[in-house]
């Protein structure tokens, strides 16, 4: 009895002492908890794996988001991610509006390269932000494109937005008073519901997120903030300097994704998955086969 009992403590050590000397990947890469993340890190994972020898661990949906990622960053836990400059700008360095997107990523740039010791690649070419949409067909019969043509010919329109819009003063009040008009009649919903009211005609114009995969099944056209009202989410790769530098074949390989994707493209990307109930791997393959970044 002793010996079996012996026994099975040494195989239980064994796989303990096999479990922890088990080799962390190459690369890690992060993925907040959402759908268009999800997409994004397995276009990653798939450039890495076809144009290197790395090896890649996801980390997939990390709940907290940027709040639990950065840290780990900061530590080395995690090589790499999707981010956001308006989230890096905002919530992470905690400083003051920047209008203009592109002043915005530089800016972004250049501060986590100096404080975090990590780079901002090129961007995507997405924005996923807050944004103001309405139904396509309303807006071409209605001529309005821009925000500025909306204040002017579409002030009667049935506009909606989450309650908490209606209190910051980065939101309905600051909005209004940019483009210098209200609307005649304002509606409070969560912001998952006013594409649905749309387009059942419940309302006419709505704040939304800018990639959402509903806007396309929809049909609902993204306004043009022709004021730059909101601040620009713009998309890119997060990247340790010290993975860079370990691993200096990387950085041509995550470029590649720099100017690959735009906004119509990425709420297409969100709206197979969200709608149609396709794999986050089989479209993100698609895609970059399509843009033949996988030859």
């Amino acid at each position: 009895m002793k010996n079996k009992l012996l026994m099975v403590l040494l195989l239980l050590f064994a796989g303990l002492m096999i479990s922890g000397c088990r080799q962390r990947a190459d690369i890690v890469i992060a993925s907040k908890p959402m759908t268009e993340q999800f997409i994004l890190a397995e276009m990653l994972i798939a450039l890495i794996e076809t144009h290197t020898d790395l090896s890649v661990e996801h980390r997939s949906g990390i709940g907290g988001g940027t709040t639990n990622i950065h840290p780990a960053m900061i530590s080395g836990d995690i090589d790499l991610y999707p981010e956001y400059t308006g989230t890096g700008w905002m919530q992470v360095l905690q400083l003051e509006f920047i209008a203009d997107p592109t002043a915005l990523y530089l800016a972004v740039k250049e501060a986590y390269d100096e404080e975090f010791d990590i780079t901002w690649t090129g961007l995507y070419g997405f924005n996923n932000g807050f944004g103001i949409a309405m139904k396509r067909s309303l807006a071409e019969s209605m001529g309005i494109s821009t925000y500025s043509d909306l204040f002017e010919k579409g002030l009667a329109l049935r506009f909606a937005a989450n309650y908490d819009f209606y209190e910051r003063e980065d939101g309905y009040p600051g909005l209004t008073a940019t483009y210098g008009a209200a609307f005649d009649e304002t509606f409070e919903m969560q912001i998952g519901l006013v594409y649905t009211a749309i387009g059942a005609d419940q309302v006419d114009v709505a704040i939304i997120f800018t990639t959402d995969g509903r806007l396309e099944q929809y049909d609902l056209v993204v306004l043009e903030d022709d004021l730059n009202y909101f601040t620009s989410y713009d998309a890119a790769t997060l990247v340790r300097n010290e993975t860079l530098e370990k691993f200096p074949e990387l950085l041509a390989v995550l470029e590649m994704l720099t100017g690959q994707i735009s906004d119509a493209e990425m709420t297409n990307l969100n709206y197979q998955v969200e709608i149609e109930g396709l794999d986050p791997k089989v479209v993100a393959l698609n895609f970059l086969n399509s843009k033949g970044l996988l030859d």
